[in-house]
């Protein structure tokens, strides 16, 4: 199994949601987080002073897949929430080596 993390633009997450429903990803995690890249942050001005926001907004998605589904679901990912900017984010692809279900004891592939 493999877990794919993607960092993506906030208003990029219900496309990306609905295209990996779509290639059959039942269940996934997001979470709110702050950082940057290349983008580097940006200078904006309140009450007529400039400040710059180094951190910027980004959604963190979670979701564990079959080492099958990897290659469907990271091409869903790119074609969802490519902009074609910079910023767009990143796809990570790890290993999972083990997955328990809490409630019943499932494991791995049976607990996904």
């Amino acid at each position: 199994m493999k877990q794919i993390t993607v960092i993506v633009k906030p208003f990029k997450l219900d496309d990306v949601r609905q295209a990996l429903a779509e290639v059959g990803v039942s269940g996934l995690t997001v979470t709110e987080v702050k950082g940057f890249g290349r983008q580097k942050g940006h200078t904006e001005l309140y009450r007529g002073a400039e400040y710059v926001v180094d951190f910027l907004p980004k959604m963190k998605i979670e979701v564990v897949v079959n080492e099958a589904d990897v290659e469907r679901c990271v091409e869903a990912i790119i074609a969802s929430a490519r902009t074609g900017k910079i910023g767009d984010g990143k796809i990570f692809v790890t290993e999972v080596e083990r997955v328990v279900r809490i409630r019943t004891g499932e494991e791995d592939e049976a607990a996904v």
